[in-house]
């Protein structure tokens, strides 16, 4: 089967710093992988990469089997136009650290926003999928109110539902409980639990390593731009190969 992420030697650098050093790694299709290592590893660069957020230098990226923001003529690669990586982007949901809802818009306005203007979707039919989505994590009672009347966890909890509105078949999310009190992190991790229940193929850079350990199929440590291990929770958690990998996880386990 196809996988549904593929990196193939990707690098990425600002100016002189090098921030991935040739990643290769893969996510099947309704798989769970979960990102974790120190800050400034490289984690969040790579899944902004996945999407077109941040261009690769160098390697191949493919999503569903399609080359992400490039196409390939004989040996050469050439950047697709912005439209073209926009409709790219519309089938790979990101929920990101801060929640950047709309503050002028309800919880509801903020989850119909993007089906009605990108995909054209009339607001009956945006609406409708938006109430069940709110349902879904948790909030239909909080359809009306605006994202200053949420709790942060709530907050977070609209911008999923957001993400699931445009249909996405691969769900990116970057730290998405980090800016969170502690007490509020439980609720969104309970939703994206759910998520990988319902067969969601999604790519998570956490520090919640409980939830990596229960949820992920694949573990991947980077450090340094570089994969350093990669397996199944329970190997790359409990048992890792690797002194880097244990110093990390002796710090924080």
């Amino acid at each position: 089967m196809t996988p549904m992420v593929k990196a193939d030697q990707v690098c990425k650098s600002f100016g002189s710093l090098e921030v991935l050093k040739g990643i290769d790694i893969e996510v099947g299709a309704g798989e769970v992988l979960c990102l974790v290592g120190p800050s400034g590893s490289g984690k969040s660069t790579f899944l902004r990469c996945i999407n077109h957020l941040e261009k690769v230098d160098a390697g191949r990226l493919y999503v569903d089997g399609e080359l992400v923001g490039y196409r390939q003529k004989g040996d050469k690669l050439y950047e697709i136009s912005a439209k073209e990586a926009a409709r790219q982007r519309r089938e790979i949901g990101m929920v990101f650290q801060h929640f950047n809802l709309f503050p002028h818009r309800t919880a509801l306005e903020n989850v119909i926003e993007a089906p009605m203007l990108v995909k054209g979707e009339s607001k009956a039919t945006a609406t409708a999928r938006a109430r069940d989505l709110l349902d879904t994590v948790g909030l239909s009672a909080k359809a009306d109110a605006y994202p200053a009347q949420l709790s942060g966890g709530q907050q977070q909890r609209v911008a999923i539902a957001r993400a699931l509105a445009m249909e996405p078949k691969l769900m990116l999310f970057d730290e998405p409980t980090s800016a969170l009190d502690p007490e509020l992190v439980g609720e969104v991790l309970s939703v994206m639990r759910d998520l990988a229940k319902a067969g969601m193929t999604m790519v998570v850079v956490t520090h919640e390593m409980g939830f990596a350990r229960e949820v992920a199929d694949t573990v991947a440590f980077m450090d340094n731009g570089v994969v350093v291990e990669v397996g199944e929770p329970g190997d790359v958690l409990g048992a890792p190969q690797h002194q880097r990998t244990k110093d990390f996880l002796s710090k924080i386990l």
